[in-house]
């Protein structure tokens, strides 16, 4: 099945769309009659901007001028901002004219302020008229572009200003359709503008001396001219310098650093960064205070994906009917399942032990950090203190469990996804706070464990980031697992009475009381950013409590760097992998060359059943954000491997661009999703349409084999109908 975003939207015309038609009109009218303006004895407007028939002109102008001083400067006036409004060509002989007009001073006030008004309105007809679409259409493409621009708009345009060899109007159109204020280009541009304006006003005074306009911009001119665009770049990286020195002046920078960096968390984020840093031999301590392999390993990834896949054991044996089998039983002891997690936590510890990172050349401490100058680390162990130094810090401290304010709660006792895994013994009434992907897959786990389980969530939906069918499909997989999910539902307090644990929530229908054993508090998680010298050292954080980084993960101190859960903005382990990458070889070779982290293709996963796996967007995201779409949808329940693993439930949907096959993002809902969804994160990384997915082989019968199928039918819905009814003739008339 495949659809447009605006299949189910009425076909009424916009009365911006009208509007703006309405100018385009006026535009192209207005074009049209600057182009017949002064038609005299076949002599039309582009004429009188011909550099020849200027000097021609040249005693003409000059006695009109004289007789006439204002209206001769008005009339310039307003057909330069005209010509410069409409983009057309003349502009550089319409500057020659001023100065050959009005002389030096005068020219350049009259032509600074003519051209500047004139690029303006060109920059504010280009956002009218086309920012929205291109937005629309490449929002995600252009999004590091977008940040640049509201960070240093202004530094790009006037260096673009300086440079003669880049045509101004082009500069005017792209830059309406970026996020640059209006007042900005404007004062930018009248700044930037300025030498250039002035070169050509000055050659336009000496008019009869020049015989063509490549004559005003010889090469050792341009040459000057790319200099003094270059000068803006080292004043950057001046003012960057000073902008250092500034954030460094209270701190008194060791002689020289007993190592290159220092990483402090051994989570996800700072192995990577410890091994990368390793592998090209600098010298690297990594500092964790806990267990190393951080939260995925002991509290999160790990342990989580084992109960899953006990619990799973144990929903096939409710289902053995469906596999052929009459009868099947299964008798096991909660805590025999919580010692498989440990066991397989156990089993994986080596990949992550301070043994491994020795032997790859990192030098490991336990102990706790702390920043005391940007370049020192403290470090407390059990052997005592001790003080390191380095050229670089990078920060991997990792997140933990966000608890709310919730009366009574800490009276009554609560587990969360760090603390739920030292249970024994299996609670008979659990009350899972959160419908996130940590509270889904502990939920269901729990459920088909044996626990009675309430979910709240007091959003309208479970995974709430996922399309609104994908958590139907969910919730009713979690009733029929035996979990009462209770949406729209906010907790308010949690009460004992006659020693009975009771949450108090306020739904739709007035307040719900619900009785536990165990409630689970799975609202979210925050970054760990106290605790370790942020604070002394006045690095900020984000409004969602992150490290505040730049594009290069950098703090405010350029040597100190962020990454993983603790910077954000999005919270997975392979993110943490992938942004340590991007810290770690910054912090090593950012004085040569930076990389600005890249998250335009960034997968993830909830691993509940039916499995739920994204990549790029979804439909209500696209819907949000306006960005035009078709919907391609391939139900897993056709596919034969799905059938003959009674596992035929669930979806691939696809979201491409209008017409074509690129792909926007795509959602998988059934077994095995997670890993489903890698060959779309990888078409979509390396720029891969439908049609190179359905044309690549798969083997059968497998479930990989629901890409290629969507994909199909993507291509049966944009089959070229015109080809193919020719087809049918030619055939036709070859059975003859």
């Amino acid at each position: 099945m495949s659809r447009k975003a605006e299949d189910n939207v009425p076909s009424v015309e916009k009365p911006g769309k009208r509007k703006k038609l309405i100018i385009v009109a006026v535009i192209i009218a207005a074009v049209i009659a600057l182009v017949l303006i002064g038609r005299n004895e076949d002599v039309a407007l582009f004429d009188y901007l011909d550099l020849q028939y200027l000097k021609a002109q040249q005693d003409t102008i000059d006695a009109y001028f004289v007789a006439n001083p204002l209206l001769t400067a008005g009339i310039y006036f307003a057909i330069y901002v005209l010509v410069t409004a409409f983009s057309l060509p003349g502009a550089a002989v319409m500057t020659l004219a001023g100065g050959a007009i009005f002389g030096l001073l005068w020219g350049t006030v009259v032509v600074s302020f003519a051209s500047t008004i004139g690029a303006t309105f060109a920059f504010l007809v280009s956002r009218y008229l086309l920012r929205d679409m291109v937005q629309t259409r490449f929002g995600d493409n252009l999004k590091a572009v977008n940040e640049g621009i509201k960070k240093d708009g202004a530094f790009y345009l006037f260096t673009l200003r300086l440079v003669p060899i880049f045509p101004f109007f082009v500069i005017n159109l792209v830059m309406g359709l970026t996020p640059l204020a209006t007042r900005t280009f404007y004062w930018v541009s009248q700044v930037g503008m300025l030498a250039g304006t002035i070169v050509y006003v000055n050659a336009g005074t000496q008019l009869a001396r020049i015989e063509s306009l490549d004559g005003i911009l010889s090469p050792g001119l341009i040459a000057s001219f790319t200099l003094l665009g270059v000068f803006p770049l080292i004043t950057r990286k001046v003012v960057d310098g000073v902008k250092a020195k500034r954030v460094y002046a209270r701190w008194k920078k060791p002689r020289h650093f007993d190592r290159n960096v220092i990483v402090i968390g051994a989570g996800s984020a700072g192995l990577v960064s410890a091994y990368i840093s390793a592998a090209v031999k600098a010298k690297v301590t990594l500092i964790e205070r806990g267990e190393m392999g951080g939260d995925c390993l002991n509290t999160g990834c790990v342990p989580s994906k084992a109960i899953i896949r006990s619990a799973k054991f144990l929903s096939h044996v409710n289902r053995s009917a469906e596999f052929g089998i009459r009868e099947a039983t299964a008798s096991f002891d909660f805590a025999d399942v919580m010692q498989r997690v440990q066991k397989v936590i156990t089993e994986i510890e080596p990949h992550d032990s301070v043994e491994r990172y020795t032997a790859l050349g990192v030098e490991c401490i336990q102990g706790e950090a702390k920043i005391i100058s940007p370049w020192e680390v403290e470090v407390t162990t059990k052997q005592g203190k001790q003080t390191l130094s380095a050229r670089s810090i990078i920060v991997a401290a990792g997140a933990r469990p966000f608890v709310p304010p919730i009366p009574g709660l800490e009276e009554a006792g609560y587990v969360t996804s760090d603390t739920i895994w030292n249970l024994r013994e299996l609670p008979p009434r659990m009350v899972v706070l959160g419908g996130g992907p940590i509270g889904s897959e502990l939920t269901q786990a729990f459920a088909r464990l044996g626990s009675k389980v309430t979910q709240v969530e007091m959003l309208p939906r479970i995974l709430i980031r996922e399309d609104p069918e994908v958590s139907d499909v969910v919730m009713r997989s979690f009733r029929d697992d035996g979990v009462d999910v209770l949406v729209n539902h906010k907790a308010k307090q949690v009460i004992i009475n006659n020693g009975e644990k009771i949450l108090l929530c306020e739904g739709p229908d007035g307040e719900v009381r619900v009785p536990f054993d165990t409630i689970l508090v799975a609202v979210g998680r925050v970054a760990r950013t106290e605790g370790y010298g942020l604070e002394e050292l006045g690095i900020g954080t984000t409004k969602g409590r992150t490290i505040e980084t730049n594009e290069f993960l950098q703090t405010i101190y350029p040597n100190i760097y962020a990454c993983g859960d603790v910077a954000g903005p999005f919270q997975f382990t392979h993110t943490a992998s992938h942004q340590a990458w991007y810290a770690s070889v910054n912090a090593l070779f950012g004085r040569f060359k930076k990389f600005r982290a890249d998250y335009s293709v960034i997968p993830w996963a909830t691993f509940i059943e039916p499995e739920v796996a994204r990549v790029g967007l979804n439909e209500t995201e696209a819907s949000e954000r306006n960005i035009p779409y078709e919907v391609t949808v391939y139900g897993i329940d056709d596919l034969d491997r799905a059938i003959a693993d009674s596992e035929a439930h669930g979806m691939v949907k696809v979201l491409t661009v209008p017409g074509k096959d690129k792909i926007l993002g795509a959602t998988i809902v059934g077994e095995h999703a997670g890993d489903l969804i890698a060959e779309y994160v990888m078409a979509m990384r390396h720029g891969l349409g439908l049609n190179k997915i359905l044309g690549t082989i798969h083997i059968y019968p497998t479930l990989a084999e629901a890409n290629k199928y969507a994909a199909g039918v993507w291509k049966r819905e944009h089959a070229p109908e015109g080809v193919l009814r020719w087809l049918e003739r030619f055939h036709a008339w070859m059975r003859r």
